[in-house]
């Protein structure tokens, strides 16, 4: 994942949160804020998916995804405007009941990508364990 652009109401402390948690658990990924969504959606040279359970379902339309070369997924919240299911080149659903945003985008990602399961240069590496909680800190 090359950029994570957020859009919305700009929390200045969740920003550095999430900049914070890139540096120690793994670099590569940058994090930005944007006023505009409209610009990220419209201005992406690439296939947009929008994640949504009112989508076609993730079963049937994986491959589309899968060989897309430039990749933008929209993570949308509840009262998503019409434009975005307009612009976006395809509207997702990895499931079609009430669900988390996060989740379905765990899920797209798991299904798209086959999660690695550590980061490089990472500072803080999980130590797969059956009973406890262990990092390479620890």
């Amino acid at each position: 994942m090359e950029e994570v652009v957020f859009c919305g109401q700009h929390d200045s402390g969740m920003m550095e949160s999430v900049r914070d948690v890139g540096e120690r658990w793994g670099k590569g990924t940058e994090f930005r804020y944007s006023e505009d969504w409209r610009s990220e959606i419209r201005d992406f040279n690439g296939f947009t998916v929008h994640l949504t359970m009112y989508g076609l379902s993730v079963e049937r339309e994986i491959e589309r995804v899968r060989e897309a070369e430039n990749l933008q997924v929209v993570v949308g919240s509840e009262k998503v405007p019409r434009e975005v299911y307009e612009e976006s080149d395809l509207n997702l659903a990895v499931g079609h009941q009430p669900h988390s945003e996060i989740a379905a985008l765990a899920v797209l990602l798991d299904r798209v990508s086959e999660l690695k399961e550590e980061f490089e240069a990472a500072e803080i590496q999980v130590e797969p364990s059956d009973g406890r909680k262990l990092t390479s800190d620890d």
